[in-house]
């Protein structure tokens, strides 16, 4: 464990009434439009009583029934029905409306709907027809007596579908006192789309004295959306179709424009009247995100929709190659594990101790196994407090606690020493990271030193008087962020004139940082409190996550996971605890070592292992439960053995 010196987020359906008759049931939903009268058959003959339905929510009709209606008997006359006609003998619903219907059965008389069962019926019918299968939506809608929309919508829709304008604005006056309680100004935005298409169609048949006309003796007297009328005007100066269509964005005249602007007039119309587009849908798609959110191992890569889901059962992310437990123990290191950091490439894991020793390992990805490759010799008898892997996995930059006043770059492959550099026995160079291209790195650390070199170890530039102890390149290769003893992470640019400023600041003191790969979070592990993640574009603490255990000691975390959908840390208390990045209560909590755990690390490129390192002086592996069954120990020339241990689930 690495000791830190540091100074200083109703229906009612249930008519009564007297009489043998039975009486029949005709469910429907929508706004009220005046009480129809609606057929209802009495059996045997006999129906003196007159039983009555009541209405239905917010049905399209106030139903009622009566043996002395003038169009509801029990003799076998014709009954009509908001407009539609049925016959005594059962069977057939002929259009009123100037729209198709089918034949469909007769009501149900023995049930009663209420109003969510309605809308489903709805909800069903309206995809039902999206997929064309129309003769299904009038049988539907015929049993159970529901109505997909009012009347005068469905004329509404079919007139503007159709380009039948003047019929459309008929239709729109029909249905004004169910749109908004009849509020002028949304109606009036109503009649301008459909002006603004008329005119539209005008200009692109060629007919530019009709689109004239239609600008000046219709649109311009509404008095809506001057800017817009404005520009619709200029549409007339067009060259042709194809500069028609680029400037007004327009698919031109047909049905495909037709829908967008119906899209957006049934914007205004009540649910009631007519339903959204594709509401079933889009209801489907909200339970499969929001099912999403509740799937605790849910990966963020992953982009739930009904094309990649099933419906027929709740979604929940496989697990099968999630690290959940140790597959792996590496034990070549004699002393305290200080660091453990996978490469880039996710091909290589190196390990730094506090017995002085940099260990690098070869991954197996398909066996999901470490091997032991080489130990970098030569280095100083300093313990090593932390390692950085270049870009291109090449290099490893190598530094130790605070009093270390030198720092190394070494070749992984060949092993060979690349660089050591010491400015000044006094100095402090606990901290470091190559930039983005793996051309310069930048060191520091405790006592003041803030050092940009290049791979010879020139120090092309300094920042006096700047105690850091965790430093990261940003995505732009310039700037610089570091972490110092004001409990501030700030960000530096030595590029002449040099700039400074603050990011964040926390409480208490900052012992470790680490930036997730898309540049823009930030894990902090903070004494006495615990891992906080940040976000560094809006400079705002976005979750306190719960669960470690983190006093005075440098413990490092990490980002993880396919898309880095998961955060993990080691923890005083023996403990790897892993999150899901939107939650605070941790997944679940690894237990194997026997003392604190100082670092982790997730292999960037295969998410199912995950390493960390601890006081026990080992490191273990995490790998996916189905393999841990088969692993077995490596052979003894690396030191290491298959081990059991538990992932406990806390949620």
């Amino acid at each position: 464990m690495q000791n830190s010196t540091l100074s200083n987020a109703s229906s009612s359906g249930s008519g009564s009434g007297s009489g043998t008759g039975t009486a029949s049931v005709s469910a429907s939903v929508g706004p009220s439009v005046g009480n129809v009268s609606s057929a209802n058959s009495a059996a045997d003959g006999v129906g003196g009583g007159g039983n009555t339905v009541g209405n239905t929510g917010d049905s399209l009709i106030n139903v009622s029934s009566s043996a002395n209606s003038s169009t509801s008997t029990s003799n076998g006359h014709d009954t009509k029905h908001n407009g539609f006609t049925g016959t005594s003998d059962g069977g057939t619903v002929d259009a009123q409306n100037n729209h198709d219907q089918a034949i469909v059965p007769a009501v149900n008389h023995n049930f009663h709907l209420d109003k969510s069962n309605q809308e489903i019926i709805r909800l069903i019918g309206q995809y039902l027809q999206d997929i064309g299968l129309e003769k299904s939506v009038k049988a539907l809608m015929g049993e159970s007596g529901c109505y997909l929309e009012h009347p005068a919508a469905s004329k509404f829709r079919e007139h503007v579908l159709s380009g039948e304008w003047n019929k459309a604005d008929a239709d729109l006056k029909e249905l004004e006192p169910l749109i908004d309680n009849g509020k002028p100004s949304t109606i009036i935005e109503m009649k301008f789309l459909l002006l603004e298409q008329k005119y539209l169609e005008f200009l692109d048949d060629g007919c530019p004295l009709d689109a004239l006309h239609v600008l000046r003796n219709e649109l311009t007297p509404l008095q809506h959306n001057t800017s817009r009328v404005h520009q619709l005007s200029s549409y007339m100066m067009c060259s042709n179709n194809h500069d028609l269509y680029q400037r007004a964005k327009w698919e031109g005249k047909g049905i495909l424009s037709r829908a967008v602007v119906m899209d957006r007039l049934q914007g205004f119309l009540p649910p009631t009247v007519m339903m959204p587009p594709r509401r079933l849908r889009h209801l489907l798609q909200q339970a499969v995100e929001l099912q999403s959110v509740h799937c605790d191992f849910h990966d963020m890569a992953f982009k739930t929709n009904l094309q990649n889901v099933s419906l027929l059962s709740d979604h929940t992310c496989d697990t099968d190659g999630f690290p959940m437990q140790t597959i792996q123990v590496l034990t070549d290191h004699c002393d305290e594990v200080w660091y453990c950091k996978f490469s880039p490439d996710g091909l290589k894991l190196a390990t730094g101790s506090k017995d002085s020793s940099v260990i690098i390992w070869d991954v197996d990805p398909f066996k999901l196994t470490l091997k032991h490759r080489r130990i970098l010799e030569g280095q100083s008898n300093i313990s090593v407090a932390f390692v950085s892997w270049s870009p291109d996995s090449k290099m490893l930059l190598v530094g130790g606690p605070d009093d270390t006043p030198e720092i190394s770059i070494w070749n992984v492959d060949d092993g060979k020493l690349v660089l050591k550099m010491s400015q000044s026995v006094d100095d402090s160079l606990s901290c470091g990271a190559f930039n983005r291209d793996g051309t310069r790195f930048v060191c520091g650390g405790q006592k003041g030193q803030f050092y940009l070199c290049d791979l010879s170890g020139t120090i092309l530039n300094t920042w006096e008087g700047v105690r850091i102890n965790s430093v990261a390149y940003r995505a732009d290769n310039k700037t610089i962020i570091a972490s110092d003893n004001h409990y501030r992470i700030r960000g530096y640019n030595f590029e002449d004139p040099g700039t400074d400023f603050d990011i964040l600041k926390e409480p208490h003191p900052i012992m470790t940082f680490t930036v997730n790969s898309a540049d823009r979070l930030a894990l902090l592990n903070i004494s006495s409190q615990g891992l906080h993640l940040w976000d560094l574009e809006d400079k705002c603490l976005v979750r306190r996550f719960q669960g470690i255990r983190q006093s005075k000691f440098a413990i490092h975390s990490c980002f993880g996971g396919v898309n880095e959908s998961f955060v993990a840390s080691g923890s005083e208390d023996k403990l790897v605890c892993i999150w899901h990045i939107q939650r605070e209560e941790p997944l679940g909590k690894l237990a194997g070592h026997t003392k604190t755990v100082n670092c982790v690390s997730w292999n960037p490129m295969f998410p199912s292992l995950l390493a960390s390192a601890s006081d026990d002086a080992t490191v273990r592996i995490w790998g996916p439960k189905s393999h841990s069954a088969n692993a077995t120990p490596e052979s003894d020339d690396c030191s290491s053995c298959s081990s059991s241990s538990s992932w406990n689930m806390t949620s």
